[in-house]
């Protein structure tokens, strides 16, 4: 196994020194659903949920809490982001897809960003439905892809379709 890197010689957690990696291109895609009755997600599509547009707020949502991951990730760097999209698609009944892509260029991959930007989307979606339904299910949430660093790329092997 690989050495740990967030923890000091003392074992005591640390934020990983990136000064010397060099500035590379960097990208992460992750991926989240929400499932819910059929009634909500027509709801959420037709623009008709009390508490105004769904997906426009929970896209906001979602660029914003890219862009603060290290406010809510303990050992993330600050980076500054250039470009972060979210996207949605449906199954036609009950279940809303959620997308992120998020770049950078820097010393530290996007992952976590991207991770963070779909949960906030769903947790958003949840907020704004919870009066319609409280026993939509969020998840799985996982990472889809990455580019850029020194580990290279990744792309999350095939998976069945639903």
């Amino acid at each position: 196994m690989d050495k740990l890197t967030h923890f000091n010689e003392q074992g005591r957690a640390v934020m990983v020194d990136v000064s010397d990696k060099p500035v590379t291109a960097r990208t992460a895609t992750a991926e989240t659903k929400v499932k819910m009755n059929e009634e909500t997600l027509a709801r959420i599509l037709e623009g008709k949920v009390a508490k105004g547009d769904v997906l426009a707020v929970a896209q906001v949502a979602g660029i914003q809490a890219a862009k603060r991951t290290s406010d809510w990730i303990p050992m993330c760097h600050p980076l500054p982001l250039t470009g972060v999209n979210v996207t949605f698609s449906d199954n036609g009944k009950d279940t809303l897809y959620i997308a992120a892509e998020v770049k950078t260029t820097g010393k530290t991959g996007v992952e976590m960003e991207a991770l963070t930007a779909v949960s906030a989307v769903a947790l958003t979606v949840y907020d704004m439905c919870k009066a319609l339904q409280k026993d939509m299910e969020i998840g799985p949430t996982r990472l889809v892809s990455k580019t850029g660093g020194k580990s290279g790329d990744y792309a999350m092997a095939d998976r069945p379709a639903e």
